[in-house]
């Protein structure tokens, strides 16, 4: 519980809890770095005086520029002195990006993407914003992603050279990028941030080799009008499938197989307060555990529901099973 005094500064704009005393500038050689003295009102009603310092460069703009057939990402790599002095004895892999200076977002990344990576972009995606360093550096990053071509690549790229600029472009493979986030051979914020985006919204985690856990999604209740002839074709139907999946290889699972046998034992019934409770949360907490979903049958909310689910995990989503292949084996370990 708040006290009513937290309550009361918590509601207050901060132009009301900061009052500054002194501003004092030590440095614009490059961007301006200042020391700032002033008075902060904390949440038990003290006022506080504090001094820090703040370097303001600026806001900037960065872009993950991607091919999504390819499954492949194109980065950038260059000399950052304030890193190497910190221990880091490499180039700094980098998604593209630079500072805004007078230049709105959208074209400030426009002229990024070509003077860095030779790229000319088609159609930006705005993503997100978010503050790098709110502890000292004022910079705000706009964060976009943008699809492109090989007939895109404009010029070898490089960076301006009066700026001291010296930068490779590079393509990489999705998989490796994130193999290389994990090994700590990717550590640019930035960059990490867009390449978990693109995870989540533009690739989808590489399915794992030998047979998948394919969640099986169709009508169950929708359309029956609760008549139990009904209700069996539709669970008979969803369960024909399953055999299907069966014979490819894969391991099928529907929903209703973890959960009307749950709500039974807890003496529930169609409809109830132990039905709400176990029929729809359990089955989209086992759609976590799958691979991909195949969703059947007609119109039926619940089952959309769950292809919504599946697609916020980034889990692909199959309407048939056309595209859905005997799994690839396994080699053994140590296998070449």
């Amino acid at each position: 519980m708040h006290s009513p005094t937290e309550t009361r500064i918590a509601n207050l704009p901060l132009s009301e809890r900061v009052r500054v005393q002194q501003v004092r500038l030590l440095s614009d050689n490059w961007y301006t770095l200042k020391t700032t003295r002033f008075d902060f009102l904390r949440s038990d009603g003290q006022w506080q005086t504090q001094d820090r310092e703040t370097y303001d460069r600026g806001n900037g703009a960065t872009i993950l520029l991607y091919q999504r057939a390819r499954r492949r990402v194109l980065l950038t790599r260059q000399f950052r002195y304030p890193v190497f002095v910190n221990g880091w004895q490499q180039l700094m892999v980098e998604a593209v990006a630079g500072l805004l200076d007078e230049a709105d977002p959208v074209s400030c990344i426009r002229a990024e993407a070509e003077q860095e990576a030779g790229v000319r972009l088609r159609e930006p995606r705005a993503l997100f914003e978010a503050y790098m360093s709110p502890g000292s550096v004022t910079e705000k990053l706009h964060f976009f992603a943008a699809e492109y071509e090989d007939s895109d690549l404009v010029s070898d790229g490089g960076g301006l050279v009066d700026e001291g600029e010296d930068i490779a472009r590079f393509e990489l493979g999705f998989d490796e990028a994130m193999r290389q986030v994990e090994a700590g051979e990717i550590v640019d914020a930035k960059t990490i941030m867009l390449l978990r985006w693109a995870e989540r919204h533009v690739f989808g985690p590489r399915l794992r080799q030998g047979p998948l856990l394919v969640f099986i999604a169709g009508p169950y209740r929708s359309g029956t009008a609760d008549r139990e002839d009904a209700i069996a074709a539709n669970v008979k139907a969803m369960q024909d499938t399953a055999v299907q999946v069966a014979a490819l290889g894969h391991v099928p699972l529907l929903g209703e197989w973890v959960t009307l046998p749950l709500i039974e034992a807890a003496g529930g019934r169609r409809g109830d307060a132990v039905w709400d409770r176990f029929f729809h949360p359990h089955a989209q907490a086992v759609l976590e555990r799958c691979d991909l979903l195949l969703r059947i049958g007609g119109e039926s909310a619940g089952a959309d529901v769950m292809v919504r689910a599946a697609l916020a995990r980034g889990l692909t989503v199959h309407y048939d099973l056309a595209g859905l292949a005997a799994p690839t084996a396994t080699p053994p370990a140590g296998a070449r």
